[in-house]
């Protein structure tokens, strides 16, 4: 998937560590720590929580609350809004001051997406979310930030996850509202790092199954309603293994495709048979006891 240009292009990106290698784990990138005196405040956005394909990436910008009035003069606004080009450039705005300017990004692998999701107990979406969030304001706070304003972009209930971080971090004013990359301009700074950083991974994507000529190359935005990612969906289906980890296993989408175009799989445990037999194949008063209570010739409390 990966051209030489693509590859030169983000490896000019700092939190791509090393675009040569596939993302298996998440993880953090922190831009250096400005050292203006604060306080600072600093704004939270994503990139990536709808599609099936590809990383989620949290962003954070921050800076002092005394350069608001300079940041309001940088461009920075919801980058969903603004060409692959323009993003590109703020980036290196972000990076261009770094007394005043710092940028952090929490990079969800779609392999620890799909963990997450599928184990059981479960951990959603949402509480992922969550939970990058929260791990990114503490680190900024653990590298001697001073915080004093934070806002975040969200969805859904924003009332109660305002009241939620609020409750961990209740030196810090919290403003939590949909569409806040488009009122505040250091979200709108998170939401282009978060942006640029997806976009590298997915236009770079090395498959850790390393399989050349087998994926397809056209992989479309990722979200499941563009044809583009509709039509990798269908050609790089492999019936027995399914889809490499690119894909986010947890999303309907990949379920009903391997439901419906994948092999049946039967897994068989010959131990687990054996004890449930063990369990079953009793009658009367020793219905639902393990036969070894028989052989040991216990008996219950209860016929005593």
């Amino acid at each position: 998937m990966k051209s030489d240009e693509v590859a030169e292009s983000a490896g000019t990106i700092p939190s791509i560590p090393d675009p040569s290698l596939p993302l298996i784990d998440s993880y953090t990138y922190h831009s250096p720590a400005p050292t203006a005196p604060g306080p600072y405040f600093l704004g939270v956005d994503e990139a990536g929580r709808g599609p099936v394909l590809g990383p989620l990436v949290y962003g954070v910008a921050y800076c002092p609350i005394a350069y608001k009035e300079q940041l309001e003069q940088l461009g920075f606004t919801d980058s969903k809004t603004l060409t692959a080009q323009v993003r590109s450039s703020l980036l290196e705005t972000l990076g261009s001051d770094p007394v005043n300017l710092g940028w952090s990004v929490r990079v969800l692998s779609p392999k620890d997406i799909s963990a997450g999701m599928l184990k059981r107990p479960p951990t959603n979406l949402n509480q992922q979310s969550q939970n990058a969030t929260v791990l990114l304001i503490r680190e900024v706070l653990a590298r001697g930030v001073q915080l004093s304003e934070v806002y975040v972009d969200a969805l859904g209930r924003t009332t109660s996850y305002e009241a939620y971080l609020s409750s961990l971090f209740p030196d810090i004013a919290f403003t939590v509202q949909a569409k806040a990359d488009l009122t505040f301009k250091i979200v709108g700074a998170a939401s282009v790092a978060a942006k640029v950083t997806r976009d590298a991974w997915i236009d770079g994507w090395v498959y850790e199954e390393r399989a050349p000529g087998w994926w397809a190359q056209e992989t479309g935005s990722g979200y499941p309603s563009d044809p583009k990612t509709q039509a990798w969906i269908r050609s790089s289906l492999e019936p027995t293994f399914g889809y490499p980890s690119f894909a986010r296993f947890s999303w309907a989408t990949i379920k009903v495709a391997l439901e419906k175009d994948g092999h049946a799989v039967e897994w068989i445990d010959d131990g687990q048979a054996s004890l449930v037999q063990a369990f079953t194949g009793a009658t009367g008063r020793d219905k639902d006891r393990c036969l070894v209570t028989k052989d040991l010739c216990l008996s219950s409390v209860s016929t005593l």
